[in-house]
């Protein structure tokens, strides 16, 4: 999942200078609005995004069965993996919005999308969501201590709500949810698997 993640991180040019200008090696993103830490950082999120919540509960995967592909719900399975991506392309076409909003909508709808389908992931794409975030608050916090003025001198704060959380700009942290809310079901979905608990598998 940390490859199909990975070549997110092109998509770059999109938020530079419109939602910030980060630091990046060879100045990359100032010369060219793409840079090698944003591939680095998608490839590292879309792993920990699928995994976080398995991890803390002890679930691991087991196969859908073709019975249960059956079912009308199911119907729109292939429709609704693209949600995000068409639901993003409208508004950034057809919108003046900054596109972190586009993107987190995208990702907000693209969670509720796969909760129609796959409603058993319910608690899981919820939790997910709030699993992340926290991850995400404790590693930007982590940051901030070292470099006060980080937020100030990256971030184009006059484009965005002006709200910080104990310093972290807030749409980073509604990023942060949207993203662990949508890809924490992401691979259940994709590959038909379903959620059970560690030991269940052990016993079978």
């Amino acid at each position: 999942m940390s490859l199909i993640t990975m070549p997110f991180g092109l998509t770059e040019p999109l938020f530079v200078p419109e939602y910030w200008f980060p630091p990046s090696l060879f100045n990359l993103a100032e010369r060219t609005g793409f840079d090698i830490e944003s591939l680095i950082f998608s490839f590292a999120i879309g792993g920990i995004g699928v995994v976080l919540y398995n991890l803390i509960f002890k679930q691991t995967f087991q196969e859908i069965t073709h019975t249960e592909r059956n079912h009308r719900r199911h119907r729109l399975h292939i429709y609704i993996l693209f949600v995000p991506a068409i639901v993003f392309l409208i508004l950034a076409l057809f919108t003046s919005l900054n596109h972190i909003y586009c993107g987190t909508i995208a990702m907000f709808l693209g969670g509720l999308a796969t909760l129609y389908c796959r409603p058993d992931l319910k608690r899981k794409i919820w939790v997910g969501g709030i699993l992340f975030t926290v991850l995400y608050f404790i590693y930007f916090g982590s940051i901030l201590p070292f470099y006060p003025q980080y937020v100030e001198l990256y971030w184009n704060l006059d484009s965005l709500t002006h709200i910080l959380v104990l310093g972290i700009p807030f749409e980073e942290l509604l990023f942060a949810f949207t993203f662990g809310m949508y890809w924490s079901g992401l691979y259940e979905h994709l590959y038909w698997r379903k959620l059970i608990k560690s030991k269940e598998m052990s016993t079978n």
